[in-house]
């Protein structure tokens, strides 16, 4: 086998450790917790049903690949619950860590490739960043909603903390926002979120 294949097979092979890396959100059906893979699979399949609600036009397929990619580093790194603030305060550092580790498994080519879709997706700017950030919010929201506010209910979480992660969602999609506003305020009303 060749250096090149050599080093994407292993790369393969150590992406699987996503699969062990679970997530303050449970599935829907009050099921077990959510494994950072699913996440991400699920928002990259939401990502492509979804993409009509783009605020602006978009490359769904490097789209999807940030949603694909976007969690890998918290093989090294852990999940970061979101409304964590002191997990939040060393989140960069550590994820930096990683994917410094992790990506360094490939050829340099593709190397470079996926650190630089991770940075654009960090960096909130491109349409597709804002698009795979409103994924990466929509997603875990539906499944909490779905289960009845429970994750929020278990952790004590405030509506005005859920309305500051989620008012980004608006960046990618307005209309997506309309949505998550309305699950946020039947929340309150359903005493799932503290006012």
């Amino acid at each position: 086998m060749d250096d090149r294949l050599k080093k994407q097979l292993d790369f393969s092979l150590e992406i699987d450790k996503e699969k062990n890396v679970f997530r303050q959100t449970h599935l829907s059906g009050h099921g077990r917790n959510e494994n950072d893979a699913e996440h991400a699979w699920h928002m990259a399949i939401m990502a492509y049903l979804l993409r009509e609600y783009s605020n602006e036009e978009i490359d769904i397929a490097k789209a999807m690949m940030m949603c694909l990619i976007h969690d890998i580093v918290e093989i090294d790194a852990g999940d970061t619950y979101a409304y964590d603030e002191e997990g939040l305060s060393t989140q960069k550092a550590r994820e930096d860590a990683a994917k410094k580790r992790i990506y360094s498994l490939l050829p340099e080519d593709q190397k470079e490739e996926l650190i630089s879709l991770f940075d654009e997706f960090e960096e909130y700017k491109s349409a597709e960043s804002k698009f795979a950030h409103a994924m990466d919010n929509l997603q875990p929201l539906i499944l909490n909603n779905s289960n009845d506010g429970s994750d929020w209910k278990e952790h004590g979480v405030s509506a005005e903390t859920v309305y500051k992660r989620q008012s980004m969602t608006r960046l990618g999609s307005e209309k997506l926002f309309e949505v998550t506003d309305r699950i946020i305020r039947e929340n309150i009303h359903n005493g799932n979120l503290k006012e």
